[in-house]
């Protein structure tokens, strides 16, 4: 008998933090732990996290955001993104704000996972390791492949509403 396996296609729910400076700049996270120690191109995320079936993901992206930051998420109206579906299979659904945060008082988020493989060892990682305002050209090479499309997104909804800083 052939039994078919599906696999629970994981949920993340994120904010893309952005201001207006001469041109538009996105706050985005490289991420932590040692497979993505030596990489940078393809190796940076909106900040973002996981949620469970029946939890608003609104509210789970402000979650996500202040345990991966430390720092709250700025107030003030959040504007949709969408959703994209990530290589892995991940659903990511992002929301932009437009704001600053304390880079100082940033404190990452961390993980555990047995590190080396196989060892048996239990390590903790930062969720990301450091963070960086860059413009949205710079940020389409960094961030995760499908996570790009979140930056179209904020453009089109920019030009939208008029403002040609983007």
């Amino acid at each position: 008998m052939f039994w078919q396996y599906r696999r629970v296609a994981t949920r993340s729910a994120g904010i893309l933090l952005y201001r207006r400076r001469d041109d538009v700049e996105v706050l985005i996270g490289h991420m932590g732990g040692p497979w993505w120690t030596r990489r940078d191109h393809r190796a940076w995320s909106i900040p973002k996290g996981e949620y469970t079936a029946g939890e608003e993901p609104l509210a789970a992206a402000r979650r996500e955001f202040q345990e991966e930051l430390g720092v709250p998420v700025p107030a003030g109206p959040v504007t949709p993104l969408g959703e994209i579906r990530q290589s892995g299979g991940k659903h990511v659904t992002v929301w932009a704000i437009d704001g600053e945060i304390d880079e100082k008082a940033v404190r990452f988020g961390e993980f555990e996972m047995e590190w080396p493989p196989g060892s048996g060892t239990t390590r903790r990682f930062p969720e990301l390791d450091r963070i960086a305002w860059t413009d949205l050209p710079t940020a389409a090479e960094r961030l995760v492949a499908a996570q790009a499309a979140f930056l179209d997104r904020l453009r089109a909804a920019l030009a939208a509403a008029g403002d040609r800083s983007q």
